[in-house]
């Protein structure tokens, strides 16, 4: 006679939380970079198309006071206030993986800056169940990055500029990926957007 055995069923991990940082004051781009024209669309429409294209329900723009055109119209985007942007990145860091934590999340930021991430790279760093960051060309670690759940809260009292790289590399079973170095470019001026809608031209 034969027996089924029976088996346990583990429940599946939570898909992380996607979070877009958009709170900067972009000062040295002259204010409403991430409105600007790019390639056809407002710059900060880039990185939530890389989400959606990656397959991710749209999660939360981290916005300051003054939320730009681009989050504010972004179909089925929560988004989360930050009131004192000026503080740095860390604190919209912060707000991104508290909210997370409340959902008994993990976390996959990226930068509403950054147009030319590739959508491999953020499948890949959210399919790390014990987390994942991206490596830069100058050794440090950085977004896209993705946070597990049982690391978002030590991440929940970053201040200041210095965002996430501070901690990542003290990230118990952290993965690290290289990503190509132009889908890593970030947009901080004029110059900067010109560079980048010359390489989006070309996909």
């Amino acid at each position: 006679m034969n027996f089924a055995t029976r088996t346990t069923m583990q429940p599946a991990e939570p898909s992380p939380l996607v979070a877009v940082l958009a709170a900067g004051s972009a000062k040295r781009f002259g204010g409403g970079k991430l409105d600007a024209a790019c390639a056809g669309k407002r710059l900060g429409q880039w990185a939530l198309g890389a989400v959606l294209r990656a397959g991710f329900a749209p999660g939360v723009i981290v916005v300051g006071p003054q939320p730009p055109a681009f989050a504010e119209a972004a179909t089925g985007w929560h988004l989360l206030t930050n009131p004192s942007p000026e503080e740095g990145q860390g604190t919209s860091v912060a707000l991104a993986c508290a909210e997370a934590a409340r959902q008994s999340r993990g976390v996959l930021l990226l930068l509403a800056d950054m147009p030319l991430v590739e959508t491999y790279h953020l499948r890949r760093l959210a399919a790390c169940q014990s987390g994942a960051a991206t490596l830069y060309p100058d050794g440090r670690l950085g977004v896209p990055t993705h946070i597990a759940a049982d690391d978002v809260a030590r991440f929940t009292a970053l201040h200041g500029d210095s965002g996430a790289g501070k901690l990542l590399s003290d990230v118990t079973g952290i993965t690290v990926f290289d990503a190509p170095t132009d889908s890593l470019r970030d947009v901080d001026d004029p110059q900067a957007l010109e560079a980048v809608e010359r390489l989006l031209s070309r996909r």
